[in-house]
């Protein structure tokens, strides 16, 4: 079935990402993606890394069935069901027993933004739940930071967010941070993305 949901900015951004995900990653493991959209992303990802077992997941219904539409278009049967998943529930995924194991990566791309503030700290508290030992939470989008200026675009982008809803907008990196780090999560690697996007890989902390 060809998919009906398409996301220009996914398409574009897949191939970058998936560069640097393949530096930071095992050969194989598995893989939970937080707020999956379309589907472009873990479809892409589920066939040009066919050892990683890959769980899609959305709060959308509408998302759930593009999800699977275009895993079934890029046939990869290393893809999941997309399950129903708010990082804001207690236990994920909603309305079924939590996962029975650790994932070795969880992928949140450009769900931050258009977010309330408060589903940040819980996506870093259910990345900490959930992350396998020395697994990776991977966050994507855009970002403000202290110290570098910010791109005219990314300005424009979160002054037309907040028109759109007072509790969206592109978040401090240091604020979300800062979240992270009460969750248990470092900020161990940054990577600028073309677009005034960033890639930031969280790890959680060593147990003492």
């Amino acid at each position: 079935m060809q998919p009906e949901h398409f996301s220009p900015a996914a398409e574009r951004n897949k191939q970058p990402i998936l560069d640097v995900l393949r530096g930071l990653i095992a050969p194989s493991g598995r893989a939970l993606e937080i707020a999956s959209g379309t589907g472009q992303h873990v479809a892409w990802f589920a066939q040009a890394l066919p050892e990683w077992q890959w769980q899609p997941t959305d709060l959308q219904a509408y998302a759930l069935d593009s999800i699977a539409n275009y895993a079934a278009a890029q046939s990869v049967p290393n893809v999941l069901a997309p399950l129903t998943l708010n990082v804001l529930d207690a236990a994920w995924p909603l309305g079924t027993p939590e996962f029975p194991h650790a994932f070795d990566l969880i992928y949140c791309a450009n769900m931050l933004h258009i977010a309330p503030w408060e589903c940040t700290g819980a996506l870093m508290r259910g990345a900490a739940r959930h992350l396998a030992p020395g697994g990776s939470l991977v966050t994507y989008g855009p970002y403000l930071e202290n110290e570098i200026p910010a791109s005219a675009g990314n300005l424009a982008f979160d002054q037309s967010l907040r028109a759109q809803n007072p509790a969206w907008g592109i978040r401090q990196r240091e604020y979300v941070q800062a979240e992270a780090l009460k969750a248990g999560l470092d900020l161990a690697q940054r990577h600028a993305l073309p677009a005034n996007n960033l890639l930031l890989v969280w790890q959680r902390r060593a147990l003492a």
